[in-house]
């Protein structure tokens, strides 16, 4: 047990002085040996919003099984969750990177509020994981997270597997003409057949696949599936273990350091990760104190295969992964191939290479065609690229993974907003040769940032993935493909140059080069600046006008602290 002189919760719990404190706690359970144990937040996510959250309840209760098993005291609170797959296409997508930042601010209220002496999150949506991070390295109290797990796949019209990407694309394929809605109606019934996040490598794979790499989960935590007795075991020893390192004191800020975030970043890669990832690693490098950039991910980029043939660039999701030998198998193939940092000290105590000693390499398994030979790769270095140009100075990002065409030029087609692009997709008046332009959806113009899976999968249904372009500084869901550029930065509406493109514009994107330009010369530019004008505020009031009040760069992880 922690010395009573170092408990954070005796601020909360200890002396005379506390004794209307401890009767408040008696009234949800507490007896007096409680008193003398740490007391640890267990802060579920849990909400039946959306699948990939809607069994974190259950497996809430197994973390304060394990809790009471390590002799400490759990409590359960919740933090609010908000679904990108159901909110996307619409406006109320603008509120789903914010609820990264007020799920890390729930986190610290209630467990800075407590004095909790450690904490077990369980988050499995891609905005709660981050948010979960943010908060345990803001507060720097021993925490272990825990992934809710990934959905298993659904079953198509054809016998194949599908998910949920399948029935975005679907819709495309309608208004292509090549699917009626019957078969629209069939796809959307069996895309997700319980709990559990995302199956392909999208944002929420992505998140936990990082964590774990990270040290800040349990091994296999990122590859057992939501539903398997292996999740709820894990979990379990998850609590009973986050007890031991309240003993101990070992806290976040001691794991999360710059060489566990290149291995977070090394793990992305391989796996065929989320752009999205960039935004996340870097919030969470700036609530841990450390210095990580764009130019970070540039360097980490540039040395790293990707070897998994996941979705959405791949076929395969991580039910796979996690029957080909799971997530440790894959670090330990690439800790043996010196592509990561194994002396960085994990939530078990124990260093990553200590924890992968007796793991058997992915390759090990012979059957498995999941994860490529390292001299076979998907591709040969980092399948997500940091852009710049004269349309984004201050960096972009693409995912590459899977491009058959992975340069561009050609006239620029400008959208302000989401929707009005999704029309004209709809109407069909995106060419081939296109390069579609969805500014005023960046972090204060949004606000919020949003996603453009909606218009990604449209156009990868309607046949036009493979021969057109489109950036944005909005954001891109883990689930899009194509040669399609986010995060512009600076944004349209801090006057950046992508404010300033008129339909025709020659655009190219070159992901080799890594540049994104327009054909426009600086006195050309210049001249456009200067008729530009500041747009007044999208949002007068609320959370949405607070978060743009305070939103930083996408190029800064959009942060809001």
């Amino acid at each position: 047990m922690a010395s009573r002189d170092t408990r954070k919760s005796l601020t909360t719990t200890g002396g005379m002085g506390r004794a209307p404190n401890r009767a408040m706690l008696r009234a949800v359970g507490f007896h007096d040996d409680d008193f003398e144990k740490p007391m640890v937040g267990v802060a579920s996510l849990f909400s039946d919003i959306t699948p990939c959250n809607s069994h974190l309840d259950r497996l809430a209760r197994k973390a304060c099984e394990g809790v009471r098993a390590g002799d400490g005291v759990p409590q359960i609170f919740g933090a609010p969750t908000a679904s990108d797959g159901i909110m996307m296409g619409h406006q109320g997508m603008r509120y789903s990177l914010v609820s990264r930042e007020v799920i890390a601010d729930s986190i610290e209220v209630v467990c800075g509020g407590m004095n909790h002496d450690g904490m077990v999150a369980l988050g499995g949506c891609d905005k709660n994981m981050p948010g979960c991070l943010m908060g345990m390295a803001r507060l720097n109290i021993p925490s272990i997270f825990v992934y809710g797990g990934s959905i298993l796949p659904g079953t198509g019209p054809d016998g194949s597997d599908i998910d949920i990407v399948s029935i975005f694309e679907a819709v495309g394929k309608n208004q292509a003409g090549k699917l009626d809605a019957a078969g629209v109606h069939k796809i959307e019934c069996e895309a997700c057949p319980g709990a559990g996040s995302c199956g392909g490598m999208y944002t929420a794979n992505t998140m936990s696949s990082a964590i774990e790499a990270m040290g800040m989960s349990l091994p296999y935590d990122a590859s057992n599936p939501a539903v398997s007795a292996a999740k709820e075991r894990e979990t379990f020893l998850a609590g009973k273990q986050l007890v031991q390192l309240v003993k101990s004191n070992l806290c976040p800020r001691d794991i999360i350091t710059r060489k566990s975030l290149e291995n977070a970043y090394t793990f992305v890669l391989a796996l065929g990760g989320s752009t999205n990832a960039l935004l996340h690693l870097m919030a969470i490098a700036k609530e841990a104190q450390l210095e990580w950039t764009l130019a970070d991910f540039d360097r980490v980029g540039g040395k790293i295969p990707h070897l998994a043939d996941l979705k959405p660039g791949g076929k395969y999701v991580m039910n796979d992964l996690h029957r080909a030998g799971g997530t440790p198998a894959v670090l330990k193939a690439l800790l043996e191939a010196g592509f990561l940092h194994g002396d960085c000290i994990t939530v078990t105590g124990k260093t990553l290479a200590e924890n992968l000693s007796q793991v058997a390499s992915i390759y090990k398994n012979t059957k498995q065609d999941v994860v490529r030979p390292l001299s076979n790769p998907m591709h040969a270095s980092g399948h997500l690229v940091v852009m710049h140009g004269n349309l984004a100075p201050d960096g972009a990002v693409a995912k590459v993974a899977g491009l058959k065409v992975r340069k561009i030029t050609g006239p620029a087609k400008v959208f302000d907003g989401e929707e009005s692009c999704f029309h004209a997709i709809q109407e069909r008046k995106i060419q081939p040769g296109d390069i579609i332009v969805i500014r005023g959806e960046g972090p204060v113009g949004g606000p919020g940032m949003r996603e453009m899976l909606s218009v990604t999968a449209a156009l990868v249904g309607q046949g036009l993935g493979d021969s057109i372009g489109l950036i944005t500084d909005g954001r891109f869901s883990g689930g899009t493909h194509g040669l399609v550029v986010g995060h512009v930065s600076p944004e349209a509406w801090v006057g950046g140059a992508i404010a300033l493109l008129k339909n025709g514009d020659k655009v190219t994107i070159d992901a080799d080069a890594k540049k994104l330009d327009v054909h426009l010369d600086e006195t050309e530019l210049n001249k456009r600046r200067s008729a530009w004008t500041v747009p007044p505020p999208r949002e007068k009031t609320g959370v949405l006008a607070k978060y743009a009040r305070c939103v930083k760069s996408a190029s800064e992880g959009a942060v809001t602290c």
